[in-house]
Parts: C-alpha cells; structure tokens; sequence
C-alpha cells in the first residue's frame, strides 16, 4: 500500500467544512467506543450498523459521507481489538480483563490500550465514494452533504501512474500549515538493484545517530535542539494572549508550524539516511530497542525523542522491502560490553568511551556494539526480529 499526500486548497468556507467533517468522525468514532462500553458482546458489525443508527438520529452524522462513517466505526474497532489483543498476550493481569467495562479498575490500567473516547481528531477517512477525482489529477472533488467542494491539489508526485479503482482510501489531514490530502493506493513498490556483497551492523546513539560496524559514525543532527530556542519564544507568546482570544489562536498556528517543521526535519533526515543504508548493503543488523522503556528515564527522554530511533527503524524496515535486502533486529544486550574480537566482557560505565580488552583489541565502544550487533545478525543466534525478505518469491 502507497501513500501519496498533496496540500490541498480551497476557501475559508471550504476549511470550516473540512473541520466539521473531521468533528463529526470523532462523533461517530467515540459514539461507537461508548456502545461497547455499555453493551457486553459488542462486535464490529454491531458499530457498523450504529452508524446508520446515528445518521437517523443526527443530521450532522448524517450529511457526512455513509463510508466515511463507516471508516470512523473501524477506527474505533481497532482500538478494541488492540486492547483484546493485549488481554491475550498477557499485557494486563486478570484483575483488569475482568472488571467492569467503565469501572474504575480499568481506568487504572489504561496503560494497557483501553478505548479512550478521542479529543483531538485531526483527520477524516473516505472509502471509494463520496469523492471524485478530476481527470487531469489536480484537484478533487467531495460530493457529500458537508459541503467541501472541489480543493486543489499541490505536491510532487503523480497519480497518473495508477487507475482510479486502486485507490483504496482517502483521507483529509488536518495539519499545522494547512489542510493535506492523502491517497491510499493498492499497489506494492519494488526496487531491482545489484547486489553489494557488504553487511553492515548500527549502533545507534545520542551524540551519533549511529556507529556502524565499518567504522563511520553520523552525527546527530538534534533537530529540537537546535529550535529548542525558537519554540520557547513562541510557547511565552501563546501563554501571555488572553485565553480565547484572536491572538491567542494565531500564536498557537505559529507555534504548531514550529513544531511541525521540526517534525519534518526529523522525518526527511530518517528517510535519506535509511535508503542509503539499505542501498549500500545486503544484509543491515540493527538493535531490537524498546523505546517506549527508555523514554521513562526522564532525563534523556528529551534526547532520545529528537534522536527519532523508531522512525529510523521503520524505513530502515520499510526500504529493506522495497530494494529486497535483508534487515536483522537483534537483541541489544551485552553488545557494548562484549568483546567483539574475543568475546570476553569487558564491563564499562556509560562515560567510557573506548573499549579496551585484554586480548589487544582497543576500538570505540559504539564501534565495538556495532561489530557484535552485525555478528548477531550473521549467526542464526539472537534473532527477534524478522527479515525483509519474508513472503517474498
């Protein structure tokens, strides 16, 4: 599945009715959370059905497109089956799998994926219908009773490529700098490329984003860093406009476009350094980290959340597809502490930067983690993750 994503522009009518379609998903979609809550046994075809329910009830849920509500009703689904499939796993104790939908005891373990009722809906979702794409690709059309018309479309890819039957999803976004549209398009991107005969290990880190098994280290760009300054100035403007106030608001769209940039920054640097990599080797070992664990250490939340370790994974993953190599994740234990020459622990503080072992062998210790990481990925040992290639002919 692709996803292609175009700005969209329309008038200020136009983007009052963007923001009415997104509320009224967010109706439907907590609509549907609150009658699972309430009625034991509820399954997906039950809150596909409460959605004619709802459109007979209220004009508003009903002027919005039938597939979309649908699209609001399976949002809401997943969020329970995520929740049953966390039951299932063991995530939660039995305590909570058996209390009372609603109760208090289930308010205590929220952590494990219980439905919440959405607050902030930003985005709307269409099916096949309620929407008409232009024939010369450059501007779409909403035909439901919302009101949102025809909006231009700006962006660099082109959907001449594909047939209208391939688009399986629509989805308006709302964002800081404006409102974007995002097509879903059934189709698989390959790559043929030779082979390089290199395998390569990441270590990945705070002051270098990583360390490979090779020797070369990148340094990490600290995108929040660097704004970190910019982002305060406007987080003290938007704290001394008066509380829902014009200005206020305006604020706000200045600091959201801030942060907004700094999110872009961290995307586009994931993406260019992950397809290099994956280009230039055959095999890429990387650390099978939890970083929703690690954040909890307040101290280098901040750092580790500007270094965007995840999304780097997942276009490490992504592109692993998409040029058909084979991507390892391994578990990280022990790899800065392990000789990687010898295999004897060397057991070192995190301020030692250099990994010293009695068999002579002196390398820096990221250097050292990144060797062991690659050793891990070339054995058939230590496996968590999956490779690229599975599925694959």
């Amino acid at each position: 599945m692709l996803v292609f994503e175009f700005k969209a522009y329309g008038k200020l009518k136009q983007y009052s009715a963007v923001n009415e379609a997104i509320r009224t998903a967010q109706f439907v979609r907590n609509s549907c959370i609150r009658l699972w809550m309430d009625n034991k046994g509820t399954g997906k075809n039950d809150l596909q059905k409460y959605c004619s329910v709802l459109a007979k009830q209220f004009s508003f849920a009903n002027e919005l497109n039938s597939m979309a509500r649908q699209a609001s009703a399976e949002r809401a689904w997943s969020s329970i089956s995520r929740f049953y499939e966390n039951c299932k796993k063991g995530v939660v104790s039995k305590k909570a799998e058996n209390a009372v939908l609603g109760s208090p005891q289930v308010e205590r373990f929220s952590k494990t994926g219980f439905p919440k009722f959405q607050k902030n809906c930003r985005s709307v979702e269409y099916k096949t219908t309620g929407w008409k794409l232009a024939s010369d690709r450059k501007s779409i059309t909403f035909s439901d009773k919302k009101g949102i018309g025809r909006l231009k479309l700006k962006g660099t890819r082109d959907l001449h490529f594909f047939q209208i039957n391939q688009i399986k999803r629509v989805r308006l976004v709302k964002r800081a700098d404006g409102v974007y549209v995002q097509f879903c398009i059934d189709s698989e991107r390959r790559e043929d490329i030779k082979p390089t005969g290199r395998t390569v290990g990441l270590d990945v880190g705070l002051k270098e984003y990583y360390t490979d098994s090779n020797g070369e280290v990148v340094k990490n760009p600290t995108f929040l860093r660097k704004g970190e300054k910019v982002l305060k100035r406007a987080q003290r403007r938007v704290s001394k406009k008066v509380k829902g106030s014009i200005n206020k608001g305006k604020a706000r769209y200045i600091l959201g476009k801030r942060h907004l940039k700094i999110s872009r920054q961290r995307k586009d640097h994931a993406v260019k350094l992950a397809r290099c990599v994956v280009q230039s080797n055959d095999l890429i070992a990387y650390e099978d980290l939890r970083i929703k664990n690690m954040v909890k250490n307040h101290c280098l939340a901040k750092s580790i959340n500007d270094a965007s370790w995840y999304q780097f994974r997942v276009w490490i993953e992504y592109f692993g597809k998409v040029f058909q190599r084979v991507t390892v994740a391994v578990n990280p234990q022990y790899t800065s502490q392990n000789c990687s020459s010898c295999g004897e622990v060397v057991k070192k503080t995190l301020s030692t930067r250099t990994h010293v072992c009695k068999c002579g062998c002196v390398l820096d210790r990221d250097e050292n983690a990144a060797i062991n990481i690659l050793h891990r990925g070339l054995s058939t040992v230590g496996h968590t993750g999956t490779t690229a290639l599975d599925g694959f002919p």
